[in-house]
């Protein structure tokens, strides 16, 4: 795997400001792209050790620019497990980000929701994660001069930026949970034997993302807020065949109060 820290150096070269947020465009935040003044977009599969994304609705740039006043790079997409990438190359980019001077991370989500207080459009703030995928991305040997051995996960997501959005959620009228996510590999959508049982353990919502890139960025002392766009439900009696167009759709139907919740953050953390 290519060096992250030579990566970000080459990057660098090609622009003239540093960033201070890295923020991961992913399902419900890709229409945020719209709203980045942007100044260069490189596409991933031009960046050494980035992968090429292969998603739906995943563009595959890298892009550095102004969000209200603030430099931010903005990962357009991001790659999954299950496309086959290992977690070392799917949570690459972050080390890449950290290297590139970023001060906290923002990303974003589709989920599924087992909490029967959740419907299709809402917007979760992931309070803590159970990580099912089977892996880690830290396995391996360790760098100790990008982060420990065994890094502390009693708080992972920061309250700072949580206590931000909820407030602005509150102050907007914009429906808004804290809640538990469970990330699975994928790529199959959950059973309603699968569903109940990560209700059990006490999941709120279900994803297949987000937890490798915040392990990598916990690991190396950057705080992070995560938050999920609900897409379709896993409750009891409520659930309903669903298509990846279809949590595409509804994601993009709550996108615009997600993007106004990370612009509040941005401006006042």
């Amino acid at each position: 795997m290519r060096d992250f820290k030579e990566v970000a150096k080459y990057l660098k070269k090609k622009i003239d400001f540093t960033p201070k947020v890295g923020i991961v465009l992913g399902s419900g935040l890709g229409k945020m792209a719209d709203k980045i003044d942007v100044k260069v977009s490189i596409s991933y599969d031009t960046i050494p050790g980035f992968k090429a994304a292969t998603v739906e609705g995943h563009a595959g740039n890298l892009l550095f620019g102004y969000l209200s006043d603030t430099p931010v790079v903005a990962m357009q997409g991001r790659n999954h497990f299950y496309e086959g990438h290992s977690m070392q190359e799917i949570t690459f980019p972050i080390r890449v980000l950290k290297y590139l001077g970023i001060e906290y991370l923002i990303t974003s989500n589709a989920v599924g929701a087992m909490n029967e207080n959740y419907e299709i459009g809402d917007i979760v703030i992931i309070e803590d994660h159970i990580n099912l995928m089977g892996t880690n991305p830290l396995i391996g040997p360790n760098d100790n001069s990008v982060g420990i051995r065994f890094p502390d996960m009693s708080q992972v997501y920061d309250n700072e930026m949580g206590n931000l959005a909820r407030t602005y959620a509150t102050d907007n009228n914009i429906r808004i949970h804290d809640g538990i996510y469970v990330a699975l590999s994928g790529p199959t959508f959950e059973t309603p034997a699968e569903y109940k049982f990560l209700k059990i353990i006490g999941a709120d919502i279900v994803g297949m993302s987000t937890v490798p890139e915040v392990l990598v960025a916990k690991h190396m002392g950057l705080p992070v807020y995560s938050m999920s766009i609900v897409t379709d439900l896993g409750i009891e009696g409520r659930i309903v065949k669903i298509t990846h167009e279809e949590v595409q759709a509804a994601a993009d139907a709550a996108a615009d109060d997600m993007i106004d919740i990370v612009k509040h953050i941005i401006v006042n953390k």
